[in-house]
């Protein structure tokens, strides 16, 4: 009978791994073939798929299989690849703390943000950060908050701005983060200047049923909270609905129909003052939630997102 010994993979040895074919392989992976990864490299085809035989031959495992859709990744792939995101942040950590010391003026700070605080918050902080760094580079990316923080979990984010979820969802406890609040924020209702009901001094949320709406994503949890206030007003969600996130196409449907939508107080007032749309003056729709900041860790922030939440506050 075989011993374990006999039995068991050869395990792998760190001190086997060389970052460039990692990186290689990275890039491979998020390129629809091996030629165009290697066209972005600016190395050849050859030099790719020979840096990735050596990656596979100091793993001791299979990275790629060909099929007739091409080079497919393997299930050891995937898991390289997960952990292969961490690396990457944390390099990119490491060459901003490095050129943050040797400078003391640039950096790259990712920020996720949600429609709470794309309208005035992040413009503000990012301007005020531009202002006095402006060496620093800011990436933004919107998105719903499940997507957002599995971003900043993974490493992929830095910090992740808008309305904070309530302690008892799930999406708190899967991501165990440092959430930081800013303000409360209301919801209120919003439609186009033109909009008949602009007129009207006094509303109720049912004279906004027979009309289009914009309504949060399902799984948001401004969702849970207009569905319950409807709920408690004897009303459902009107069959003439449109869910979305895009502040830019929320903006313009609301400027070309008579469609209604629902965001934060905040936000509402800052676009009334541009005059790109026109608060209506129903009663008070409920909170909207406490908007903040999260981040992974509030220990060992890269400086250039140190600086970033300095001038959030």
């Amino acid at each position: 009978m075989p011993s374990r010994r006999d039995t068991d993979p050869t395990p792998i040895a760190l001190h086997h791994l060389k970052l460039r074919p990692l990186l290689i392989f990275d890039k491979v992976l998020s390129s629809p073939s091996i030629a165009s990864a290697a066209r972005e490299l600016n190395m050849s085809q050859s030099a790719v798929t020979k840096a990735i035989q050596e990656l596979e031959k100091s793993l001791g495992v299979p990275l790629f299989e060909r099929s007739n859709k091409g080079v497919v990744p393997t299930c050891y792939a995937a898991v390289i690849s997960e952990r292969l995101r961490s690396v990457k942040s944390s390099l990119r950590h490491l060459t901003d703390e490095l050129n943050a010391f040797r400078s003391g003026g640039s950096g790259h700070v990712i920020v996720g943000t949600l429609i709470s605080a794309s309208a005035e918050l992040l413009p503000k902080a990012i301007l005020k950060l531009k202002r006095d760094h402006p060496g620093i580079l800011v990436t933004v990316y919107e998105g719903a908050n499940e997507h957002l923080f599995h971003g900043l979990a993974n490493g992929e984010l830095d910090i992740v701005v808008g309305r904070l979820p309530e302690a008892h969802l799930p999406l708190m406890r899967q991501y165990p983060l440092n959430h930081t609040i800013l303000y409360e924020d209301a919801i209120c209702a919003v439609a186009g200047a033109h909009h008949p009901l602009t007129k009207r001094r006094k509303l109720q949320l049912a004279d906004l049923t027979d009309y289009p709406w914009i309504f949060p994503l399902h799984d948001s949890p401004a969702r849970a909270l207009l569905e319950r206030h409807l709920h408690e007003q004897g009303l459902t969600v009107p069959d003439n609905l449109t869910e979305s996130l895009s502040l830019v196409t929320n903006i313009g449907m609301l400027q070309g129909s008579d469609t209604v939508m629902f965001i934060p107080l905040t936000a509402a007032r800052h676009f009334s003052r541009l005059r790109l749309l026109t608060i209506l003056k129903t009663p008070p729709l409920g909170a909207f939630g406490q908007v903040g900041y999260s981040v992974k860790s509030e220990h060992n922030l890269p400086p250039a997102t140190q600086l970033f939440i300095r001038c959030l506050s």
